[in-house]
C-alpha cells in the first residue's frame, strides 16, 4: 500500500505562470525586430522589399503582412502604400521586447468565417421566409446608399451576415459568426481595415452580397455556400493577399 503524505510536510504551493499562448504574426514580428535591431537598420531605413523578408524569413506573404502590421500598431515600423515598410523612430521609454497580442490572425479569422458562414447559409437557404429575406434586401439598398456617400457602414455589413445565421435557427451558430464579424475590431484588423477599405473595395463586398442574397432567394444551397465562400475568400484578398 502506498503511504499517505505527511500533511505538515506538504511544501508550500508553487506559483506557475500561466503558458503564453502567442499566434504567428507574433513571432514573425518578433524575428523582424531582431532583423531591425541586429541589421543596425536607423529610424527612416526602409526594409527589404516583401517578397525578400518573406524568403528570408521563411514565411508566407499574409503571415508577414500581419506581423508588419502588429509593428506598425505599436509604433516600430510604419508601413506605406505603394512605397514601403520604414523603420520608425524610437518612442520614449523601454522598448518591448515582445509584439503584444493584437486579436486573431485576419487571415485565419477569414478561414474560420468561410468554413462557419458557408454551412450556416445553406441551413437559411433550407429554413427562409419572406421577412427576413426582405431585411436582407433592404440592408444592400442601406449598404449601397451609404456607399455612394462615400460611408463605410460596417454595422449594415454586420447585419447582412448576422441575418443570414439568425436564418439558420440556430442561436449557437448566431453567436458564433457575431463572434467572429466583431473580431474586426481587433488593433489588427482594424489597423488593416483603416489601410485598404476604400469605395472600390466596399462596392465589390456589395456585389458579393448580391450573389449571396440571390442564391438565398433562389433557395439554392450550393450556389449560396458559393457564393458566401467566394465572398470571403475576396474579403480576405483584400486584407492581406496571398
Amino acid at each position: 500500500m502506498f503511504a499517505l503524505a505527511n500533511p505538515a510536510a506538504t511544501p508550500m504551493a508553487i506559483q506557475l505562470k500561466p503558458v503564453e499562448s502567442r499566434r504567428l504574426y507574433q513571432h514573425i514580428a518578433d524575428q523582424i525586430r531582431e532583423l531591425i535591431d541586429r541589421g543596425g537598420f536607423e529610424a527612416g531605413a526602409r526594409l527589404p522589399p516583401e517578397r525578400d523578408l518573406a524568403v528570408q524569413l521563411g514565411v508566407s506573404r499574409p503571415s508577414l503582412r500581419e506581423a508588419l502590421i502588429a509593428l506598425d500598431v505599436e509604433g516600430r515600423v510604419e508601413v506605406r502604400s505603394g512605397s514601403g515598410v520604414y523603420v520608425s523612430a524610437a518612442r520614449p521609454g523601454p522598448a518591448p521586447q515582445k509584439t503584444a497580442a493584437m486579436g486573431d490572425s485576419p487571415s485565419q479569422l477569414m478561414e474560420a468565417r468561410s468554413v462557419i458562414e458557408g454551412e450556416v447559409v445553406t441551413l437559411a437557404c433550407a429554413r427562409m421566409t419572406p421577412e427576413p429575406v426582405a431585411r436582407l434586401r433592404r440592408i444592400l439598398q442601406d449598404m449601397e446608399a451609404a456607399i455612394e456617400r462615400r460611408r463605410a457602414r460596417v454595422d449594415l455589413d454586420r447585419e447582412f451576415h448576422l441575418t443570414l445565421a439568425e436564418m439558420s435557427g440556430n442561436p449557437v451558430l448566431s453567436r458564433l459568426v457575431g463572434t467572429l464579424f466583431d473580431e474586426r475590431h481587433s488593433p489588427i484588423s482594424a489597423k488593416i481595415s483603416s489601410r485598404f477599405e476604400t469605395t472600390r473595395t466596399w462596392k465589390a463586398a456589395l456585389q458579393e452580397h448580391e450573389a449571396i442574397l440571390k442564391a438565398v432567394e433562389a433557395r439554392d444551397p450550393i450556389a449560396a455556400q458559393a457564393a458566401m465562400r467566394a465572398h470571403l475568400k475576396a474579403s480576405a484578398l483584400r486584407w492581406v493577399g496571398e
